[in-house]
């Protein structure tokens, strides 16, 4: 099966891609319907890159329970409990694998999250 991809950017990505059983979130940002940076602190950034993690799921045909993986850049290792409390409620119950690391991103924003999501076709 040749992979599918799904939605458009202004960069050179795929919000989601589709190979086998395996849909591939690219890494989401803090950015809302109007293509600005939320405003407000890793609360708000956090829900919003959320959002739009599920937003591309649901372009692929996917939900947040299909997720299996993430990876997680904060911009600042003291924004962990933070994150980690508004992550929790979007995941309540068998959370996906995780990996979060610090880093500096490529944009003034104070997080990144890419997802991989299983469901079979």
């Amino acid at each position: 099966m040749p992979k599918q991809c799904f939605g458009k950017s202004h960069v050179p990505l795929s919000p989601a891609v589709r190979a086998g059983d395996f849909v591939y979130v690219s890494g989401q940002v803090p950015v809302g319907s109007d293509g600005l940076v939320v405003k407000g602190g890793i609360a708000e950034q956090t829900e919003q890159v959320l959002q739009n993690v599920k937003a591309a799921l649901a372009l692929a045909g996917c939900v947040m329970d299909d997720v299996v993986k993430t990876t997680v850049w904060l911009e600042d290792a003291r924004d962990f409990g933070t994150f980690n409390t508004v992550y929790a409620r979007h995941f309540p119950q068998d959370p996906p694998a995780r990996t979060t690391v610090e880093s500096r991103l490529m944009i003034d924003i104070k997080i990144e999250v890419e997802a991989v999501a299983y469901r079979p076709v």
